[in-house]
């Protein structure tokens, strides 16, 4: 009889009526299902502890319950990857599912063979942009709010988000929107992501790459979904710990207009106007870098130290005010802050020059003609071509000198700088011409 009473009262919930059963099984089992957005973590503790405890008693009080004795599986976490209960080692995330309040408006990563013309289009600025108005927001996280864009508050909604997908992933599916790169080739608007199978609650996560903070490419500015809340920080690549299980992507549904590589600037197609948020205090991006080497070229040399450089600085904003009050703009039209007037105007090289362009302007020397820079050649203006190229920032391909021998850093700053005034082809073949030499030494 004591033994059937002890049956009684740890026998499984759900296999009882009665009012103190029942109340356990709204505490240790049921809670709200994974498929209707409990944690599937939690969700598989509740399902062990009860099946363990039946499984013991049943053992223990002879065979007529032995039934009872099923091993627990491990439960079945998003996109069915194995979740272990271990506490104090789980990273919780959410799980694949459609926008917030919204169904699925297009392709779910369960659906095979996804492709680039089945996703919605977007370039990296858009990107990009997206990312930041969460940063600028503080957007909390969180694994089971939503934003008011219906995305879920943790890393990979967030990349959800910023790619603009047509639900909420997780890091078990956001690869099949992606393509895999080296790391030497990303760009800002590619992610970083680390997918752990064996246990996807324990280190999982994902990062958007916002550009290399120096040359080194050892730091990186990542967007992220984190807590307290959304961020955008220096971080080592490719990231905290984890760092050699990262994995770049780049999203297929990419808009065939290219991010202009560090020093150059394309043409104008393919330098479209990035968004105001990628310019102003704290930004960190190419495109800052892009702008200042525009404005040098346009006479903003003075407003320069060092660099340009890739995050926001007075000299930026000085050499942009200078070229806004250039083109007879006033008030809030030459504030400083780049706009797509002020960009269309640089990247296509319209518009007036900042007067005073610096202090070689008045004494450029005379073209000395292209014979003097080709391979095996060594004289005067070659070192005067190299130092004159590294004090408008393109001096970035020269491991020693530059010295009077021509060599093929000397022609890929070259390049650069052609390619900073919007030329292509032929015309930005690295050998410097006399609209070159102009251009450089005014």
């Amino acid at each position: 009889m004591a033994a059937a009473l002890v049956f009684e009262e740890y026998e499984p919930a759900a296999d009882c009526p009665c009012p103190g059963c029942a109340r356990h099984r709204r505490e240790l089992v049921l809670g709200l299902a994974v498929r209707a957005g409990g944690h599937p973590a939690a969700h598989g503790a509740r399902r062990a502890l009860v099946l363990a405890t039946a499984a013991g008693v049943a053992l223990g009080t002879g065979t007529a319950h032995q039934a009872a004795a099923v091993p627990a599986a491990h439960p079945a976490g998003p996109a069915g990857a194995t979740v272990r209960d271990e506490p104090g080692r789980d990273t919780p995330q959410g799980q694949a599912g459609p926008l917030h309040g919204r169904p699925l408006p297009g392709p779910t990563a369960s659906q095979a063979g996804l492709s680039a013309p089945s996703l919605r289009r977007t370039t990296r600025a858009d990107i990009i942009n997206r990312a930041e108005r969460w940063v600028a927001a503080k957007v909390p996280y969180s694994l089971e709010a939503y934003w008011t864009d219906g995305y879920r508050q943790d890393c990979s909604g967030f990349v959800s988000m910023a790619w603009g997908l047509p639900g909420n992933e997780w890091t078990g599916t956001l690869h099949r929107y992606g393509t895999a790169l080296s790391r030497a080739e990303l760009q800002p608007g590619d992610i970083l992501l680390f997918h752990n199978p064996e246990d996807p609650n324990k280190g999982s996560h994902v990062t958007i790459f916002g550009g290399w903070t120096d040359d080194t490419h050892t730091y990186y500015t990542a967007y992220e979904q984190a807590r307290p809340h959304a961020r955008r920080q220096a971080t080592p690549m490719a990231y905290w710990n984890n760092s050699s299980r990262y994995v770049a992507y780049r999203y297929k549904g990419l808009s065939a207009a290219p991010v202009p590589a560090a020093g150059s600037t394309g043409s104008r197609e393919s330098s479209p106007f990035p968004g105001p948020g990628s310019f102003g205090p704290g930004a960190d991006n190419r495109y800052i870098t892009q702008l200042g080497r525009m404005l040098v070229t346009r006479g903003g040399e003075r407003f320069y130290r060092s660099g340009p450089g890739p995050r926001w600085s007075d000299a930026d904003r000085g050499a942009t005010r200078a070229f806004q009050r250039a083109q007879g703009w006033t008030g809030r039209e030459a504030d400083g802050l780049p706009g797509p007037d002020t960009w269309r105007l640089l990247v296509a090289g319209q518009g007036r020059d900042i007067p005073g362009g610096g202090r070689a302007a008045a004494s450029a020397p005379a073209f000395p003609g292209r014979g003097h820079f080709r391979p095996g050649r060594s004289n005067a203006h070659v070192e005067k071509l190299g130092r004159r190229l590294v004090q408008r920032g393109f001096g970035t391909h020269y491991r020693s000198g530059p010295d009077p021998r021509w060599t093929e850093a000397d022609r890929r700053n070259v390049q650069e700088f052609q390619r900073a005034q919007g030329w292509r082809g032929g015309e930005a073949d690295g050998y410097p011409g006399p609209e070159t030499w102009r251009r450089l030494f005014r």
